[in-house]
């Protein structure tokens, strides 16, 4: 289920940033960043983020299938080595600066600045452990580097269903959920984790003689 949301709002997004392919300055996200679209590095930090990031929700989705794993090896690591040179080379410098001239004040720019340093590092962690041949650590923080990845969808999911101009200061909103969307990422990472955690011998002797017994009757 989880999966099949990634892909929707991947889409979703696809159509989203398929207005920008007119190049023009005033539409969409743009129309709110008129104080800095005529600095060529950021324009061209924004467009290099925006036309990259669903190849890097798409790529990451498929690394968590065991299915998919076991199937197709070969093209399990030429898609992760698309993902993680996507985050690492293009989408982390691009949204270091984007993130300088974010919206929402201070409280914007820091959670911004924070979500692309642990980007950086639970993707840098994932590469390190899988070169050492440690998978179950591999996976782990390609969880929670894909947690990261998606806040971009968190965000937009709480920016639709809550935000109203008629309530809300926009920049104060703004600036919050860029911490709400992380927290509730980082936190689904966390429960996920915790799901998927070996359990210690003794709670594997534990259940194993709970399950011996309840076959007895």
């Amino acid at each position: 289920m989880a999966g099949i949301s990634v892909i929707i709002f991947s889409i979703l997004m696809l159509k989203t940033i398929s207005q920008y392919t007119s190049l023009e300055k005033n539409v969409g996200f743009l129309a709110f960043k008129q104080n800095v679209i005529d600095n060529p590095y950021w324009m061209t930090f924004f467009y290099i983020h925006i036309f990259s990031i669903t190849l890097c929700l798409l790529a990451g989705l498929t690394q968590f299938s065991n299915l998919f794993l076991e199937e197709n090896k070969k093209l399990h690591r030429i898609i992760g080595k698309i993902y993680v040179y996507n985050i690492l080379v293009i989408n982390v410098p691009a949204c270091f600066v984007l993130g300088l001239f974010s919206n929402g004040g201070l409280t914007g720019v820091v959670g911004f600045i924070i979500q692309d340093i642990l980007w950086a590092y639970f993707t840098i962690k994932a590469v390190l452990f899988i070169k050492k041949g440690n998978v179950a650590d591999h996976k782990n923080y390609m969880i929670l580097s894909y947690a990261v990845t998606t806040t971009a969808i968190t965000f937009r999911i709480v920016k639709n269903l809550f935000y109203n101009e008629k309530y809300h200061d926009y920049e104060l909103f703004y600036g919050l959920n860029v911490w709400l969307a992380l927290v509730v990422n980082l936190l689904i990472a966390y429960l996920i984790l915790k799901r998927n955690r070996p359990l210690s011998p003794l709670k594997r002797d534990i259940r194993q003689e709970n399950n011996n017994g309840s076959k007895q009757y």
